[in-house]
């Protein structure tokens, strides 16, 4: 899907004209396009949902400027109102624009030799994915040949609190930016009647997962099928990725035979993230 340019009103000059060039020479004819794509970056950088007025400060705006900024951007898809918050993430426009360069990014590329081989080593589906608001998306996919049909599959998003990616994600984020996300019983999806339901369900697991240093789901997004997942951390420990394998669930029913394929799992996340910091050194 093509995003389209956001068209600005008649009064945007105005506006807009209350905000500093510091740009290069090059940008000074398009302050609005300037200041929109700081404003996705200011969303970006926080950890969370942002007020508008957070955002004015942080970017030394006029609030006027930052609302008009805000509504434009809303209204193409790049930025979503959360009301129970009384503040603003990005919205599926920028997430489509995301998953484009996922299609092309070095993560993608840095992972999949490691979950090649991680299939090799199991036998198991696995799969890389992130964190996008609520949902876990999956971007890369690899299976052996006589694996059984899954639900996920490369650009399939799947609520982040019922799989093993998502919470092994979820568990590394500040624990404010998850009761944001997860602010009420009405934020949590049901597929199959298991997984946490509530806030606290969620934030007792999490604890859990946490402690332990992976995440396990049996039943939550499909009956009959388990995953085990480990986050992968970025440069500034901030959950990145997760990489999680798949399996029937009575194909490794007990908890010992889990730990040793979560540790397995793991061990290719920290493998994973320290190709990342290579890639960014380099």
């Amino acid at each position: 899907m093509t995003a389209k340019i956001p068209t600005l009103s008649r009064t945007t000059p105005t506006i807009l004209s209350e905000i500093p060039d510091t740009r290069s020479a090059s940008l000074s004819s398009v302050p609005a396009v300037s200041r929109a794509i700081g404003l996705l970056r200011a969303l970006a950088a926080h950890p969370g949902p942002v007020p508008a007025a957070v955002l004015a400060r942080d970017l030394g705006l006029p609030r006027s400027t930052v609302y008009h900024l805000l509504t434009v951007l809303a209204a193409e898809g790049f930025v979503v109102h959360l009301p129970e918050s009384r503040a603003y993430g990005l919205g599926v426009g920028a997430f489509e624009l995301g998953t484009a360069y996922l299609r092309n990014d070095p993560l993608e590329r840095l992972a999949r030799p490691l979950l090649r081989q991680l299939v090799e080593q199991t036998g198991n589906t696995v799969h890389l994915g992130v964190l996008h608001g609520r949902e876990t998306l999956y971007v890369v996919k690899e299976q052996p040949g006589h694996a059984a049909p899954l639900i996920t599959d490369v650009g399939v998003r799947l609520p982040a609190h019922l799989t093993a990616s998502g919470r092994s994600m979820l568990a590394a984020l500040p624990r404010p930016q998850v009761r944001a996300l997860f602010p009420n019983r009405e934020a949590f999806v049901n597929r199959t009647g298991l997984g946490p339901q509530t806030p606290t369900d969620l934030r007792e697991l999490l604890a859990l997962e946490r402690g332990r240093g992976w995440s396990e789901e049996d039943g939550h997004v499909t009956l009959g099928i388990a995953s085990v997942a480990a986050c992968v951390f970025d440069y500034g420990r901030r959950p990145a990725a997760a990489i999680s394998c798949t399996f029937p669930s009575s194909a490794i029913a007990s908890d010992d035979e889990r730990a040793v394929l979560a540790a397995t799992v793991r061990a290719a996340a920290e493998r994973l993230a320290r190709r990342m910091a290579g890639s960014r050194s380099g």
